[in-house]
């Protein structure tokens, strides 16, 4: 191992580390000097926006949360059988869907899965493929009004999706593909250097909930962090390379989903 590697080695597992005596003396955050907050959703900008059904309790079968425990594993298999609006709109809500606002002039969210400090930094973009009643292409959520944008109206992304997850064609090709973006400075606002710890703390929460929320309505999920950052932000239409921006945005997370 060479000394940059060593270095970066280093560099990361420091980062992975909870307070400290090196942060004695730290910059105070942007909370702290009483900035203003980010917005805690992105909001819509693409003139097509489909509703999703909140009904969505019929899709759920009954299952315990020991069964779901027991049978989630990462599944890449999928059936031909396209999803429901119903499970869809279902694993939205149950991964970033919003429960209620709280604050009047730094406004947060409360949602179905745990982050540091509510400030839920995630996008959730989706590459729909076969969704009962929505054309695929390329979808935006909007966890405010729980409904769904469209992103690119696309249906022929696979083979670029394919090479930006470094070959995963059955990814490429599920029902549908979960990408989760960052907007960093939303925990960066009031973390600071910590917020990046605890980002990828949450991009865990969130991918769990979605295995869950999986095997409740006979689906299997696969999460996948193997992928070109570069290219997924390009197929994404976020700007490429390090970026020091406050709305900066770029891929952190993936997972196909498909039924069992």
């Amino acid at each position: 191992m060479n000394d940059r590697t060593k270095y970066e080695i280093l560099t990361f597992r420091e980062m992975m580390k909870a307070y400290t005596t090196a942060d004695i003396g730290a910059e105070p955050t942007d909370q702290q000097q009483k900035l203003p907050p980010p917005a805690p959703v992105k909001q819509g900008t693409k003139p097509v926006i489909l509703p999703l059904p909140l009904d969505f309790e019929e899709a759920v079968h009954d299952k315990s949360l020991l069964t779901l425990l027991k049978e989630r594993e990462s599944l890449r298999v999928y059936q031909e059988e396209p999803l429901s609006q119903k499970e869809l709109s279902f694993l939205l809500w149950a991964t970033q869907g919003i429960r209620r606002y709280a604050g009047k002039t730094q406004q947060i969210t409360f949602r179905n899965v745990p982050s540091a400090g509510s400030r839920h930094p995630f996008e959730t973009y989706l590459f729909l493929n076969k969704v009962e009643g929505i054309r695929p292409g390329i979808y935006h959520y909007l966890p405010d009004s729980h409904s769904l944008e469209l992103w690119e109206d696309r249906a022929d992304y696979q083979e670029e999706l394919a090479e930006a997850l470094c070959g995963q064609t059955f990814a490429s090709h599920a029902p549908v593909t979960f990408v989760w973006s960052a907007i960093p400075y939303r925990t960066e606002w009031r973390y600071g250097r910590k917020a990046h710890k605890y980002m990828l703390i949450d991009a865990g929460h969130v991918c769990e909930n979605l295995y869950l929320a999986c095997e409740a309505v006979g689906c299997g999920a696969c999460a996948i962090g193997a992928y070109d950052q570069d290219q997924m932000d390009e197929l994404l239409g976020f700007a490429g390379g390090p970026s020091a921006e406050q709305d900066c945005e770029f891929v952190v997370y993936v997972a196909a989903v498909g039924k069992r």
